[in-house]
């Protein structure tokens, strides 16, 4: 009996043991799952960030991130406008497939997104900013994100737990608050987490914080070399799209005459919105805050009256691109300085050790180059992102890659990192091989890019593209079937399509059946192309009726 007594308690203490091991092998395990802060603008040009370039602004603090990790050189989107970015970072899937082609169309909320899947695997999870479409996002346990585009000015949020807000102040400021407190009070220690910390700025409309249109509309900026572009060696699409920044800009909504001054000197709106989009930002501003806005922009609408009669066509369109930096890096001071919070509240807390801290836009944007502003081609300032990841102890710091990588990476990416399982139809692949210096894992030479929304705002025409390090090979479909070849080593500026080049033949040739095979591969074709098309034409058509 002694001898079995002492078994007994042998036997007890030994699992006990185990029981703790275990234990402390689960909660390991629970550490080691890192965080993801997932920080994204809108319509932040890779020209802007001086990680990349600092010919226009400094943004130290995003710089922070490519400094102590890693810059992508080569990411790009598959679908360069707002909603449908979005939406294929959400599910990691082609526009043609998760349903969200254009800004036109709804979301489909039948997807299932990455959330959710972080949510189910024991994430917290959180979003707080522009989502642009939905105001019940699935797979969040706190949220707040501003209707439709937001407002820059006492914005107002919809959220998860209080109906519509309206907060005083600037928008960018008041999501970083958001975010910040969230991370303070809301946050469970025993959980990682997933937060999507997403700004409006810099999206048009630009309106700078007053701290900061006082500095930036005093300041001139260097001009793109094909600023005066005549689209000489490209095909229709660039000739008759309508981006033009003297041409196509509003006026009192974008270069920030007010409709008096323009009535005064004769000249008609921008666009049948332009004046509604003046008056839609200035209706948020408090007495306090248009007085100090009119005491900035009041001075340039009187200088500009009285040179406006002699200024020809070459001098109102450096006056309009100096007007568009102006107020369009003067939006991303105030998202560089927010950004700056949240890493030094990352940084004093230590929760910056365990952090997969991820920068982005939902897609380039233009400043100035071929006279454009806004986004939409396959063309490199568009379809280009930024892309600046930091994690500490898994990403070397201040390393570059030059790989294709796209923003349908995104999801697999955090799952993988997060060791949860991904959904075999998702259709980017996992960034980890590059994160983590086995590169050697990595065996993508080519990405697959489509846009869909037209005939519509700015008449960027229907276009799919397969792009490569060296070269990028356009089709531009619909009212129009023609071909573009870039060389993009030896025409960085593409300027000269050289697809009628005989010394490209083989070229082309190569490059039509990796496109072939990218459509098969993403399940794409011309049947799908004229199916979407019929479908945005007779939307419209209902919609004009």
């Amino acid at each position: 009996m002694k001898y079995q007594n002492i078994a007994l308690l042998l036997f007890t203490f030994i699992g006990i043991s185990c029981a703790n091991q275990v234990t402390q092998k689960q909660e390991q395990a629970e550490k080691k799952r890192p965080n993801i802060l997932f920080i994204m603008s809108d319509d932040h040009a890779y020209q802007a960030i001086s990680a990349y370039s600092d010919k226009l602004i400094k943004t130290p603090n995003i710089d922070r991130i490519a400094n102590e990790g890693i810059r992508f050189d080569n990411a790009c989107v598959t679908n360069s406008i707002c909603a449908p970015s979005r939406a294929v970072i959400l599910t990691g899937k082609h526009s043609h497939i998760n349903g969200k082609t254009d800004n036109y169309f709804p979301f489909d909320t039948t997807n299932v997104t990455f959330p959710q899947i972080m949510q189910e695997a024991g994430y917290q999870t959180a979003m707080f900013g522009k989502l642009h479409f939905g105001n019940g996002p699935k797979g969040f346990d706190e949220y707040q994100i501003l209707p439709g585009q937001g407002h820059y000015y006492n914005p107002t949020f919809i959220t998860k737990k209080k109906g519509k807000v309206t907060y005083p102040g600037y928008v960018t400021d008041i999501t970083t608050d958001l975010t910040l407190n969230w991370l303070k009070n809301e946050r469970k220690e025993d959980k990682p987490f997933m937060l999507m910390y997403l700004h409006k700025a810099p999206h048009r409309e630009w309106l700078p914080a007053e701290r900061h249109y006082k500095e930036y509309t005093k300041k001139t900026f260097p001009e793109p070399e094909t600023l005066f572009d005549d689209y000489k060696g490209r095909g229709t699409a660039a000739h008759t799209a309508e981006m033009n920044i003297l041409d196509h800009m509003n006026w009192a909504g974008d270069s920030k005459l007010y409709p008096e001054t323009m009535e005064k000197l004769g000249i008609p709106q921008g666009s049948h919105w332009d004046y509604d989009a003046f008056k839609k930002e200035r209706s948020r501003m408090t007495e306090e805050q248009k007085k100090a806005w009119d005491a900035s922009y009041g001075p340039i609408n009187e200088e500009f009256a009285k040179k406006y009669a002699s200024m020809d066509r070459e001098a109102l369109m450096k006056w309009r691109y100096q007007r568009y930096m102006q107020d369009y890096l003067g939006t991303i001071e105030s998202v560089d300085e927010n950004v700056g919070r949240v890493l030094d509240y990352l940084d004093e807390t230590g929760l910056a050790e365990n952090t997969l801290v991820v920068y982005t836009s939902d897609q380039g944007f233009y400043l100035g180059e071929h006279g454009w502003f806004d986004k939409r081609f396959a063309y490199n300032e568009s379809f280009k992102t930024p892309l600046l990841m930091r994690w500490p102890n898994e990403i070397k710091p201040g390393i570059t890659n030059e790989e294709m990588v796209q923003n349908l990476d995104f999801a697999q990416t955090f799952l993988e990192a997060a060791g949860i399982q991904v959904p075999t139809d998702m259709q980017g692949e996992s960034l980890m091989p590059l994160l983590t210096d086995n590169g050697a894992a990595w065996d993508r030479d080519a990405v697959y890019y489509h846009y869909y929304e037209y005939p519509s705002i700015h008449m960027v025409k229907r276009h799919y593209a397969i792009i490569t390090k060296e070269y990028k090979l356009i089709h531009f479909y619909y009212d129009v079937d023609e071909w573009e070849l870039y060389d993009r080593k030896n025409d960085p500026m593409e300027l000269n399509n050289v697809y009628d080049d005989p010394k490209y033949a083989d070229t082309i040739k190569t490059l039509k059946e990796d496109l072939a095979a990218l459509r098969v591969q993403y399940k794409d074709g011309s049947e799908i192309d004229q199916k979407l098309l019929n479908k945005y034409l007779n939307s419209k058509a209902a919609l004009q009726r």
